[in-house]
């Protein structure tokens, strides 16, 4: 949808109507120009297996999942800011016309409001599935998801838990977000013990992660890399399934360099991966992290071991950033097997710029000159 209508058609329109067009034009144009620092792969390792597909991209996929939960689940509700109008990312576009406003609803602009209210749903014994419009607007519900929601199950000595909670909120680079809609703050809930915090890299994964997370009987926090929303597009079973989380994926095996990313950075490094096997001839091995919280230890550390050298890239700022844990543990694990210390490329400690963001990124460029580096040592 684009601001092109006539002037009488958006004067028809009530204000928050027109803040509502206004926004959706602004995020879409920002994700078909963002889509330009990387370049999409398609997912090859959660084949299908025989079942009936659509070839869709991951809003779509999203919106299929959450169709998919209303459908085989009578408790689940889902709410948020704008939901009922399909939202910003048109992630729920026509789920309250199908399922009805008591199932599909909009909420006020609160996330602390949203959050609790989540809690106090699941809690009660529905499926509460909530969006927060951007992840840089989760703050306002950081006491609520930590204090609240992640220590249900212990401060009841396990007799009670939250029940079914699933926070869904769009984060990463998005092409001219700037400080305001463009944060990765995945690292933040990642000290929480309690939450899982899930990062999908396509729609294949988006589809089968979230539902997931929709029954899995902990707080789940579904991050969804916004400039994916649109370029990601793969064959996606239509029928309902779900993806283990918690587990890893390796999407190319090599003997060189382990590289490490989760969201839009998996396919930034998969094009790092096609340049060091182009410009030095090495064996780069690929790594989907997945699943933030909890992490696929096994995996990360059975592939340092083969390759004795270490990336994590991450958009997130470098310090406190969830690279920082996986260094610290793979040197705790892996030390005699480290062949050079463990390199991060990231987002700088600064407020996520606006023009400056093409510098901001951790590009295929820097990593592919961590490479180097790790190579050199």
């Amino acid at each position: 949808m684009a601001l092109t209508g006539s002037m009488s058609f958006l004067r028809s329109l009530s204000y928050p109507s027109r803040i509502i067009l206004a926004r959706i034009n602004c995020v879409q144009n920002a994700s078909r120009r963002s889509a330009s620092h990387f370049s999409y792969v398609a997912d090859t390792v959660d084949a299908a297996d025989g079942q009936a597909t659509s070839r869709i991209n991951m809003f779509q996929a999203i919106n299929n999942a959450l169709d998919t939960a209303l459908k085989t689940d009578d408790t689940a509700v889902i709410f948020g800011e704008d939901v009922a109008f399909g939202g910003v990312f048109r992630c729920t576009l026509g789920l309250q016309d199908k399922y009805g406003k008591d199932r599909v609803f909009n909420t006020p602009l609160s996330e602390q409001g949203i959050a609790g209210f989540g809690i106090g749903v699941a809690a009660a014994g529905s499926t509460a599935i909530a969006e927060i419009q951007f992840a840089d607007y989760i703050f306002p519900a950081f006491d609520q998801i930590i204090n609240e929601a992640a220590k249900f199950r212990y401060r009841s000595g396990n007799l009670f838990n939250c029940g079914s909670l699933t926070i869904r909120s769009p984060c990463s680079a998005v092409g001219h977000g700037a400080l305001y809609h463009s944060q990765s703050p995945e690292a933040y809930f990642a000290h929480t013990p309690g939450l899982k915090v899930v990062i999908p890299r396509g729609p294949r994964k988006a589809k089968g992660l979230l539902l997931s997370c929709i029954q899995d009987p902990d707080p789940c926090l579904f991050l969804e890399p916004k400039v994916l929303y649109r370029a990601a597009v793969e064959d996606v079973p239509t029928e309902d399934y779900t993806l283990p989380l918690g587990k890893a994926d390796v999407l190319v095996e090599g003997d060189a360099v382990t590289l490490i990313g989760w969201g839009t950075q998996v396919h930034v490094l998969h094009e790092v991966v096609k340049l060091a096997k182009e410009e030095m001839g090495v064996k780069c091995e690929l790594i989907d992290l997945v699943s933030i919280l909890p992490w696929d230890r096994e995996t990360i550390f059975k592939s340092v071991k083969k390759t004795g050298r270490v990336i994590v890239a991450h958009e997130a700022p470098l310090t406190g950033g969830f690279g920082a844990e996986l260094a610290a543990s793979i040197q705790e694990e892996c030390f005699l097997h480290l062949e050079a210390p463990v390199q991060r490329v990231t987002g700088f400690d600064t407020p996520f710029p606006h023009i400056f963001e093409p510098f901001y990124l951790p590009d295929k460029w820097r990593c592919l000159d961590a490479i180097k580096k790790v190579l050199k040592y």
